[in-house]
């Protein structure tokens, strides 16, 4: 059987969007809230897809430095659908699974999703 199995993480960060003529275009902040979700095989001897702790591992090791930073030093143009190509590309996925999702609020009600295909 396959599960999808995910795990949530929060940072404070500033961003400016240089490319945007709106207010984001000016320099402002967001309680950012990232969840990846990944697809497994349940092992029939540890119930697990994938224990949690790898999964908070490796989306901490994906935006420990983004917390209490200004984003724009290590992204250009961050917006939402750019900071998931970032996880994207740095999220480790564990053993024997697939990367199912990646999820960004920059607000409570507003949220960029990637989705495998």
């Amino acid at each position: 059987m396959k599960v999808t199995v995910s795990r949530k993480a929060e940072f404070d960060a500033a961003h400016f969007l240089p490319n945007y003529p709106g207010k984001c275009a000016n320099l402002h902040g967001h309680r950012w809230v990232v969840e990846v979700g990944v697809k497994g095989e349940v092992n029939p001897v540890t119930g697990f897809v994938v224990d949690f702790t790898f999964l908070k591992k490796s989306l901490s090791f994906c935006i420990e430095d983004f917390d209490h930073s200004l984003i724009n030093n290590r992204i250009d143009n961050p917006t939402a659908e750019h900071l998931i190509r970032y996880i994207l590309t740095n999220f480790r996925v564990p053993e024997d699974t697939e990367l199912e999702f990646i999820k960004i609020w920059e607000t409570p009600d507003s949220c960029a999703e990637y989705k495998r295909e």
